[in-house]
């Protein structure tokens, strides 16, 4: 399990990211407009997986802002920003901030993605949400760089994660 916090109180996750060179694991999630988007809808692409534990705090956002920024240059890849919000505030969240460089996934229906990679919070006020986390998946399927935010309210690495593609 990762141990991580929450403005300096320790929690946990139910496990470990995938390893980098692993396969990473195949899942399916419910997009804004209610249908089901799965890993290897992606296949052949380079994906950024931008995990988080919800849409409505102000690092989340500030997260998909600034991948939903540096995704309009990247070539062959697609930037995919995954929580357990319900599609409708992912919806209008993207809709009021104009992001159209990301696509907007939701784990709510079955848990089975934060389970699958590892990264659900087992304990504390964010229990069974997703930790945050980037994990980069290359045009073959394979893990190519992950990390596990150690502090929930800090931003992941932008410059470390864009660097692996």
């Amino acid at each position: 399990m990762a141990d991580i916090t929450l403005k300096g109180n320790a929690i946990n996750t139910i496990g470990n990211l995938p390893k980098v060179g692993e396969t990473a694991p195949d899942f399916s999630l419910t997009t804004v407009e209610l249908g089901h988007k799965k890993l290897s809808d992606f296949a052949g692409k380079n994906i950024i997986l931008n995990i988080f534990p919800s849409v409505d705090t102000g690092t989340c956002a500030t997260s998909v802002r600034e991948f939903n920024k540096k995704a309009a240059n990247l070539e062959n890849t697609v930037v995919l920003c995954i929580s357990k919000d319900l599609p409708f505030a992912q919806a209008r969240f993207c809709g009021a901030e104009g992001i159209d460089n990301v696509e907007m996934l939701s784990d709510f229906a079955t848990g089975d993605f934060g389970k699958k990679y590892q990264l659900e919070i087992e304990n504390g006020p964010l229990a069974h949400l997703h930790s945050r986390a980037v994990v980069i998946v290359d045009k073959n399927g394979k893990v190519a760089y992950t990390e596990q935010v150690s502090e929930i309210v800090d931003e992941p690495n932008y410059k470390a994660a864009l660097k692996a593609i």
